[in-house]
């Protein structure tokens, strides 16, 4: 599916209900949009452009952020455990973290914005049908977590709001940098 074939469900989001699921993920799928309308009519190698100071081009942005939602996704379902020590990972391990950021020989913006569809429908079902939001897990060991932390399934997935319109915000400077195209105009 391209950005330009995107459903009038892609661009709402939710699935059919009301309340406060209905809304996180009316607000996720929102910020969703935003990101993948800066990938909207690019070729592979334009996805994969460095266009500023940074090391981010769009094709990794979004990679980056499907395999945040994922994460995040399985420290609800399973706790920390999913996500790993942050604190023990190797240089190896970073460096392989940081691919996460960029566009990889073989991989097509096509495949990424397909990964992150279908890990975006993933998160909406769990959403949707997980007994309890106030379901807690302490934080993974990491650099950037408060020691002893825990968060429940609604804070989390305020997270994955917070990140994806954080890199959505991202991808547009990127894109505009890129062409003059700008998502919110």
């Amino acid at each position: 599916m391209t950005v330009n074939e995107l459903t009038t469900r892609d661009l709402i989001g939710a699935p059919a209900g009301a309340g406060e699921r209905a809304e996180w993920l009316e607000m996720l799928a929102k910020q969703r949009h935003f990101l993948r309308f800066t990938t909207r009519d690019l070729t592979d190698e334009q996805a994969g452009l460095r266009t500023t100071a940074s090391e981010l081009c769009l094709g990794g942005l979004v990679k980056h952020v499907a395999a945040v939602e994922r994460n995040w996704v399985a420290f609800i379902l399973n706790g920390p455990s999913a996500m790993g020590d942050f604190t023990a990972m190797t240089e190896a391990d970073w460096a392989r973290r940081a691919d996460e950021f960029r566009m990889l020989p073989g991989e097509t913006l096509a495949g990424v914005l397909a990964d992150y569809a279908e890990v975006g429908r993933q998160t909406d079902d769990l959403v949707a049908t997980l007994p309890d939001l106030d379901a807690t897990w302490p934080l993974p060991k990491a650099p950037w977590s408060e020691p002893g932390a825990r968060w429940s399934a609604r804070r989390v997935l305020m997270h994955i709001i917070a990140e994806t319109a954080q890199h959505a915000g991202h991808a547009d400077i990127i894109r505009e940098s890129q062409d003059g195209a700008m998502s919110m105009s």
